[in-house]
């Protein structure tokens, strides 16, 4: 059977970084409490004339360049991200349109931290039905925008990147075993922008209110995120009939260390094996799996016929999982 496989990847972040020092001189907080909390030491925040456009350019560039291809060979682009430059149109025809892509079909997705893996499921079946042949994926995020830089419970957690990916045919066994994706609706309110939308659109009163920042139930949301991740790691691993000790990395998304050690050890696995950048670049959403996933092969922790678990939990709620031999 056809398979998709990832044949380059690309990655990019702001040169402005905040620390928690910086933070310490905002709100009410310490870098030894959010060091121990979340296990984030500083963030990449975009610049003030770059938008999440820009960004995913940059690392969509990259990887272009790295498979050896141009930007009219691309028959498909898919950007994952819920802080696009504008309502609409979408980022992803801003990003054709930049790259001068014109035989590449362009949307944009919206599975918050989950929307790489979204991306790659819907990747994949594109591949698999070969109804596309060379598709750029994009997990870009630019939440510094959408983040309450007064709210002490959320300012810490959230930077900006993009990580972008060239996605074609197999040609041998390697290449994406299986994807699975998720949702639950029922709990949408745990992680959200509340104003801004048509339910309760821009005006003095949402703005008075602070509606348009990133609003996060922090508790519950940890709570879920560990199960929901233990449970779609064992199920991903048992359809492959793959054991966790067969893994060679686990690379997931990087929300809070809390939730990512937890995980793995439900997994049985020793943190040898979990790729971690958390403390570098914070919570990027979309854009944490494939910046992660760049750093992992520049350290030398990927190898050809490695398997590799890739998995995300974020708003929605949504949640996923993909299953790699490299």
């Amino acid at each position: 059977m056809l398979k998709a496989k990832i044949v380059s990847l690309g990655s990019y972040v702001p040169l402005n970084t905040i620390t928690n020092r910086d933070l310490e001189k905002k709100v009410d907080t310490s870098d030894e409490w959010i060091i121990e909390r979340t296990g984030i030491r500083e963030r990449r925040i975009a610049l003030k004339n770059q938008a999440t456009s820009d960004l995913a350019y940059e690392a969509s560039m990259i990887a272009l360049k790295k498979a050896g291809i141009k930007a009219k060979d691309l028959d498909m682009i898919i950007v994952a991200s819920v802080s696009g430059d504008m309502p609409f149109p979408s980022t992803a025809c801003l990003l054709q349109n930049r790259l001068d892509a014109t035989n590449a079909v362009a949307f944009d997705i919206a599975a918050a931290c989950s929307g790489f893996i979204y991306g790659l499921s819907i990747a994949e079946s594109f591949i698999k039905s070969e109804a596309r042949k060379r598709i750029l994926l994009v997990g870009v995020e630019t939440l510094s925008r959408f983040t309450d830089w007064e709210d002490r419970g959320t300012c810490v957690l959230f930077g900006d990147g993009a990580g972008a990916a060239i996605i074609e045919p197999s040609t041998d066994d390697s290449g994406i075993m299986s994807t699975h994706i998720y949702s639950d609706g029922s709990l949408w309110d745990f992680i959200q922008v509340p104003a801004g939308g048509s339910r309760l659109p821009c005006s003095k009163e949402t703005i008075d209110k602070r509606l348009h920042y990133i609003n996060m139930k922090g508790n519950e949301t940890f709570k879920v995120a560990v199960k929901t991740l233990e449970s779609i790691a064992l199920e991903t691993l048992e359809k492959n009939n793959i054991k966790a000790s067969q893994l060679a990395l686990l690379i997931p998304h990087q929300a809070n260390l809390r939730i990512i050690q937890a995980t793995a050890k439900r997994l049985g696995l020793p943190m040898e094996k979990v790729m971690i950048n958390i403390e570098k670049y914070g919570n990027t959403s979309a854009a944490s799996i494939p910046i992660a996933m760049v750093e992992a092969l520049n350290m030398g922790r990927i190898r050809t016929g490695d398997y590799i678990l890739l998995e995300a939990f974020g708003a929605g709620l949504t949640w996923g999982s993909a299953l790699i031999k490299w």
